[in-house]
């Protein structure tokens, strides 16, 4: 078994906290995405569980076993960095397998496990080749090869893919989902790239400021974000966010974003943000649940006319960007549908998806 855990761990230099206080359970064979801005310590926590950065407090265990004082050769973990560190000298079957020569593994084991390697990452072809007749993404192949061939407790991925073009990056995302699903080994992905978190992801560690803000599978992140931070961070484009004010209208709830702009909150919400009645809040709603308006029953109710600021084209949608009190919002519709800049458009928003989150504490209600 090679689960990870990570007991109140914090990291100090000098008088800078980097990470604060993280607790956190990797279970045997999971796949765990650490997500979040540049600075937020996601990094510094995944080279603390490598053992290249010591714990200032806190305790960290891997296979039941606690190694803050244990050397990284000893750890059993193999790591992929952004930079591939390739020798440049050796062919890709040499590179793979200096690891294992060094720990003086019999030729024939050695052998096995770079063409079993090779073969699931389908660079059986390239073992001859040196690293600069390679592509960028063929070099990060043989570098996961060289971590698969080890065979270790646990992967460690340090935004591996941000050397690479988008086009390839999409391709590699897949290609570390398809190992992951043939090497069932305990993988701890480090990236600020959210979508690479959601597509990858068995659970995302969102972190902010050295905290975790929350962990979940990328559903729960998505649809059930906990805080103003995790809405905002989670999803492409950015949630939108508005500030509001709900009052009781009879045995409803109306939500104010304006002084001519108002929905009626749908019944089954009522419940749930009745606490709010009366108190200025931040009104959360995705891009996609602004549309224009579709099929089924009139939604007069919670449609409403906006001109529009920016119009971007994308093909299969497109973005409308338009301004409610000064506050840009983005909606996502049919291509057909969006006028030109300028031009009024009816849009409904669709408040079964709504967020309501407190400004006093970030924390969604």
């Amino acid at each position: 078994m090679a689960e990870v855990s990570l007991n109140n761990i914090i990291k100090r230099y000098g008088e800078v906290i980097a990470v604060r206080g993280i607790n956190l359970n990797v279970a045997d064979k999971e796949f765990v995405v650490l997500v979040g801005p540049s600075g937020c310590g996601k990094t510094t926590t995944l080279r603390m569980i490598a053992g290249l950065e010591e714990i200032s407090e806190g305790e960290i265990s891997i296979g039941g076993e606690v190694v803050n004082d244990v050397p990284p050769k000893d750890r059993d973990i193999a790591m992929v960095f952004q930079n591939y560190a390739l020798y440049p000298h050796m062919t890709v079957a040499a590179n793979m397998s200096f690891g294992l020569k060094l720990r003086r593994f019999p030729k024939a084991e050695i052998k096995a496990r770079v063409e079993r390697a090779a073969q699931i990452l389908d660079i059986t072809d390239l073992l001859e080749r040196r690293p600069k007749q390679l592509s960028g993404g063929q070099r990060q192949r043989v570098a996961m090869g060289r971590a698969i061939v080890r065979n270790p407790k646990v992967f460690l991925f340090d935004e591996p893919l941000s050397n690479l073009d988008a086009k390839l990056r999409v391709q590699m995302r897949t290609e570390i989902k398809r190992v992951h699903q043939k090497v069932k080994t305990t993988t701890i992905y480090v990236t600020h790239d959210q979508i690479e978190a959601m597509t990858l992801a068995d659970r995302v560690v969102v972190m902010n400021d050295g905290r975790i803000e929350q962990v979940g599978t990328p559903h729960e992140l998505y649809h059930s974000p906990r805080t103003r931070f995790v809405a905002g961070f989670i999803g492409s484009p950015a949630m939108n966010f508005l500030p509001c004010k709900v009052e009781r209208n009879g045995a409803g709830l109306v939500l104010n974003l304006a002084e001519n702009l108002s929905f009626p909150m749908p019944a089954d919400l009522s419940a749930r943000y009745g606490k709010a009645v009366g108190k200025p809040m931040i009104f959360g709603l995705r891009p996609e649940h602004i549309t224009e308006p579709r099929g089924g029953a009139p939604g007069e109710k919670s449609e409403f006319t906006a001109n529009l600021d920016v119009v971007e084209p994308m093909g299969m949608e497109t973005m409308v960007f338009f301004r409610i009190e000064g506050t840009e919002v983005c909606g996502r519709v049919e291509p057909t549908s969006a006028g030109g800049p300028g031009q009024p458009m009816r849009l409904r928003a669709n408040l079964n998806h709504m967020h309501l989150i407190d400004p006093a504490t970030n924390l969604a209600l």
